[in-house]
């Protein structure tokens, strides 16, 4: 293990999470240096001088194993929950330790979940913090560091390899450079958009910033106690909607329609399933809420149904209804939503579109095969024949991500939590989605849930931001060290 090269990169993710702090003490001082200015200071000082420890000792990083990038991945996350808790439990009000780790796990995965019943008696700077968790988290902080580190670093290249699904290595066909240079771009680009038509449509300049944030990195904190539904304008909504799911695309399809000037990118057998996936899931629950929720008008029950469930998809999690309302055909509908999610390549989470489809066409294949022994026939997507291998590696991951999601809700349950709470909680942490069903629904929070459930909640957002698999090599190393 390369000691000095990994405390010298997870250095590097810690400082761009004090860098953030820093400019929510600017907000703090435009604001009047309001209540949260000294929890802030204190921990940008500590968060600064233990990011910048290992650089006064270690001159020179040495390369990296792949093991030693793996080990790094999972402490540069760890790590910034810990340091990220630090301006919440400082501050106090809501935040015990708990509710602090809760919060900033939730905020690095962008998942959106929070324990807060009221977000508008937070002050600016620190509603600021939270939202900078999501655009930090969002890009990856394995990302921002990727940015600082030298072209030639071979680490580089095996971070990158670590960081993106190998699906959506597929829509990145350059170096690594070249690749975080596109996904950089694309994010900053989605944010400042977002962020002038907000603006634009009604909401303060604070407001619009934030949910900038939130939306471009898919997470779902908000301003407001009521989220998207506090504005009461059907155009904020529509815009919220139409950037939300674009933010699911896949960064590089999004990139490449800008450089071409042309939508044939997107004219892709990914793209039209996770398209027509938002339209018949919105479908289905338009028509329960009319037929069977007491909704009078089809134009409400169409833009709460459309906004729900691009909402639960892209893995945003904002809000513009309560859904614990709404009947259970249209529940099961979101849980599906929420296991499915967006596409890879970009900052979603769940399962991602692009292995939902896959392990449909692996099935349909297998079918075919049993009825045509003699018969040769391959997965194929866009055109594209999948190796066998990469099959198996999709349907792996889907094993072990239901097995994560099984595992997790007998252990919410044995915590005292009820079944629609674990089952919906579960499903929504693990793909990053953040409100669930019943009293963890789309207008409520996980304040009431046990403490012990919320631990198993943020370990589940960890495991579903970094895709299991890192964690999982990482406990496997430990394991063996341990033995020998």
């Amino acid at each position: 293990m390369n000691v000095k090269a990994i405390s010298l990169n997870v250095g590097k993710a810690l400082l761009v999470s004090a860098l953030f702090m820093f400019l929510s003490i600017i907000v703090s001082l435009i604001n009047g240096r309001d209540s949260a200015f000294g929890p802030l200071l204190i921990s940008f000082i500590i968060t600064l001088i233990v990011g910048g420890f290992p650089f006064i000792f270690i001159k020179k990083s040495q390369a990296l194993s792949l093991n030693d990038g793996f080990l790094t991945i999972v402490l540069s996350w760890l790590l910034s929950f810990i340091f990220g808790m630090l301006p919440y439990v400082l501050w106090g009000g809501e935040f015990t330790l708990i509710n602090a780790w809760f919060e900033s796990v939730s905020g690095y995965t962008t998942t959106g979940s929070t324990i807060l019943n009221d977000i508008e008696a937070l002050p600016h700077s620190l509603i600021f913090w939270r939202s900078s968790t999501h655009y930090i988290g969002g890009l990856g902080v394995v990302v921002f560091l990727l940015l600082v580190m030298p072209d030639a670093s071979p680490y580089r290249l095996k971070l990158t390899n670590m960081e993106l699904s190998s699906l959506s290595k597929e829509g990145y066909r350059y170096k690594s450079s070249k690749t975080i240079a596109i996904i950089t771009k694309v994010y900053v680009a989605l944010t400042v958009v977002i962020f002038l038509s907000l603006w634009a449509a009604g909401m303060s300049s604070f407001d619009a910033l934030n949910h900038a944030f939130s939306i471009a990195a898919t997470g779902g904190f908000s301003t407001r106690n009521l989220s998207i539904g506090y504005y009461h304008s059907d155009l904020i909504n529509l815009l919220v909607i139409f950037f939300m799911a674009i933010s699911a695309l896949h960064f590089g399809l999004i990139y490449a329609v800008f450089m071409t000037r042309s939508l044939k990118p997107m004219r892709n057998t990914v793209v039209k399933y996770y398209f027509g996936s938002i339209f018949v899931m919105s479908l289905i629950i338009m028509f329960s809420l009319k037929l069977q929720g007491g909704y009078e008008s089809w134009g409400r029950a169409a833009m709460d149904s459309t906004f729900t469930v691009v909402s639960y998809m892209t893995t945003t999690g904002f809000a513009i209804s309560d859904n614990s309302l709404w009947p259970w055909l249209a529940g099961i509908v979101l849980l599906f939503a929420s296991f499915q999610c967006g596409c890879s390549g970009s900052t979603t989470g769940g399962i991602k579109v692009d292995r939902v489809l896959i392990s449909f066409k692996a099935i349909s294949n297998e079918v075919h095969r049993r009825l045509h022994p003699s018969a040769v026939s391959q997965v194929s997507l866009s055109g594209h024949h999948l190796p066998d291998s990469t099959v198996h590696s999709v349907m792996l991951y889907i094993v072990v991500y239901v097995i994560v999601i099984f595992l997790s809700i007998i252990g919410v349950l044995l915590c005292g939590t009820d079944m629609p709470e674990a089952v919906s909680g579960v499903i929504a942490s693990v793909g990053s989605v953040g409100p669930g069903l019943a009293e963890v629904g789309s207008m409520d929070n996980y304040s009431l849930q046990p403490a012990m459930a919320k631990f198993i909640y943020s370990v589940d957002m960890f495991l579903g931001r970094v895709e299991i698999f890192p964690v999982l090599v990482v406990l496997s190393l430990m394991f063996k060290r341990n033995r020998q």
